[in-house]
């Protein structure tokens, strides 16, 4: 290519590009990068193109030189921010986003490129001001008007469904569909959100956002058949492996595991060569008491997969194997050191096996406390009173742990924009840095105290309420998290009356009962109305039931950024 020109090689990429040949267009860039390696502009088309291609590490790595290059060209950090966006690498992405904003501030796609950054990072307050920001330049930007709508319902704010609204005016989008249909179930309008949801599974049967919605629509209808639209989209997609997959997923998670199973199987006939069909279908069948067909399945399937080894480890020990447990566990450590599942599931082992490690990772002092929630007094009547509201509209969650009815908040509670969930939100911080305290001494081999001293975050929060009439929390873990909890809200006044003096306690370390294991908790605490559980992820916890009055209490998961 002697005497190609910048625009030469831009030229000849392009057309490789637009022929489906994305390898040879970025071929031809490499070689013009090696000719004019100062030349800006070559270094954002290859960012481009490798942007589409998937490639959003390199992508970043091209758009940043650039900018590095040609610093007055500010779309060149836009562009470098968006593809870290697209890796996930949020605080990055603002980093780069906050430092062009004299240069950008009167750029509508600076605004809304940042707002979606804050948004991906967990600050929707932020988002929701930077999108304003984006609108009041550009009133009818798309990405800004969806994205502005999207916060507004994970803020819970009043507005939402007439941002969906607006924002369908300018582009007629399924995700922007689904958006308004969650908004209008939110404001009680379930029959106009029945009707939305029916039509995008109809037009959009492999959608699994779309049919899982519907599934929870039916599920908080008290619909018999809940699980219909999974059903349907099969027959009418039998090629498409994440409709069981998913459809798998939500019965196990509400405890059909023979169901599940029986999805799963089916599945794993019409996908011979997925080995992920087959390990659900042992998971399920195993929690179903089915052990000999689970067995069968564990002895011949080669799927090198950390889950995998964990979910085998558990049929071990629901044989009471602890050592051919213990065994497979080592698998997937080998593969994830760090999987909640696989350190709650040797923890179970140890105690079964009197392995004093049991006490290193449970049992040191300061790990499981229960402590005063900060400025209760002044906190808590405000926030119960926006919570009480919002659970009005809420209902079973789909996929949760909740039993024999109750409702739980959608979406992240503390993304809200009520003034009384953010005091609340911040009395949590304050206790939370109380148990820190109290904590043992930093430890690196330790699952939370190798975290000891790190920023924390809140990563999922919610609030469940039940009413009068038996309810409970299975036995359950978060795997997401690296501390759990629960702060206790409501509680019926006469909790415990009639005998059962410890009814409605959070239970502690006590396996899920599809184990099968004779193992006591490990700690039963008292509900206090003003109080915080706080815990390691890696135990299990649950509630015992209970059959009067209202309870109400807010959750959380601590993780590193």
């Amino acid at each position: 290519m002697i005497g190609f020109s910048v625009q030469d090689y831009t030229a000849k990429a392009s057309e490789a590009y637009q022929c489906g040949d994305s390898v040879g267009a970025l071929a031809v860039l490499a070689q013009a990068l090696k000719t004019y390696p100062k030349e800006p502009s070559l270094w954002h088309h290859t960012g481009g193109l490798m942007l589409q291609s998937g490639n959003g590490e390199g992508a970043s790595e091209h758009f940043g030189q650039a900018f590095a290059l040609a610093p007055a060209e500010f779309d060149f950090a836009i562009d470098q921010a968006i593809a870290l966006t697209t890796l996930e690498k949020y605080h990055d992405a603002l980093r780069i986003l906050a430092g062009i904003e004299k240069k950008a501030r009167r750029h509508a796609h600076y605004w809304s490129t940042r707002a979606n950054a804050a948004r991906g990072a967990g600050d929707r307050d932020n988002a929701a001001r930077w999108y304003n920001r984006a609108l009041s330049i550009e009133p009818t930007r798309p990405k800004a008007l969806q994205g502005r709508a999207s916060v507004a319902l994970e803020r819970g704010e009043p507005d939402a469904v007439k941002r969906f609204e607006k924002a369908l005016t300018v582009q007629s989008d399924p995700q922007l569909w689904l958006g308004k249909a969650q908004a209008l179930d939110v404001e009680g309008r379930s029959a106009e959100a029945r009707d939305i949801a029916e039509g995008l599974v109809k037009q959009f049967p492999h959608w699994i956002e779309g049919l899982k919605f519907l599934a929870q629509l039916n599920l908080g209808e008290g619909v018999e058949s809940f699980d219909a639209p999974f059903h349907m989209a099969a027959e009418r997609l039998p090629d498409d492996p994440n409709i069981p997959r998913e459809h798998c997923r939500q019965l196990g998670a509400l405890g059909v595991a023979e169901e599940a199973a029986d999805i799963a199987a089916k599945a794993r006939k019409r996908f011979p060569d997925d080995p992920y069909f087959a390990m659900l279908e042992a998971m399920q069948a195993g929690i179903a008491g089915q052990d000999a067909r689970a067995e069968a399945i564990w002895a011949t399937l080669e799927y090198d997969h950390a889950t995998r080894h964990s979910l085998e480890a558990t049929h071990w020990v629901r044989q009471k194997d602890f050592s051919r447990a213990d065994n497979v566990l080592n698998k997937a450590f080998a593969l994830q050191p760090w999987n909640i599942d696989a350190w709650a599931l040797r923890d179970i082992i140890w105690r079964k096996t009197a392995d004093a490690r049991h006490d290193w990772l449970h049992g040191q002092d300061g790990l499981v406390q229960f402590l005063p929630l900060h400025n209760a007094d002044r906190v808590l009547p405000k926030a119960m009173k926006v919570l009480n509201k919002i659970h009005d509209t809420s209902h079973h969650p789909l996929g949760q742990s909740l039993r024999k009815g109750g409702t739980q908040t959608r979406a992240r509670l503390f993304d809200r924009y009520e003034p009384e969930l953010k005091a609340l939100h911040k009395a949590i911080l304050a206790t939370l840095e109380t148990y820190r305290n109290a904590l043992p001494p930093a430890d690196e081999t330790h699952p939370l105290l190798r975290h000891r001293d790190a920023d924390w975050r809140l990563f999922g929060s919610w609030s469940v309420r039940f009413l009068k009439g038996t309810a409970h929390h299975a036995p359950h873990l978060h795997p997401e998290g690296l501390l759990s909890s629960a702060c206790y809200l409501i509680l019926p006044d006469d909790l415990g009356a009639g005998g059962n003096l410890k009814e409605g306690w959070l239970e502690l370390g006590q396996a899920s009962p599809d184990m099968r294991l004779d193992l006591p908790s490990l700690h039963e605490l008292k509900p206090q109305v003003g109080h915080l559980a706080l815990f390691p992820s890696t135990l299990y916890h649950g509630t015992r039931p209970f059959n009067i009055g209202k309870r109400m209490t807010v959750a959380f998961d601590v993780q590193v950024p």
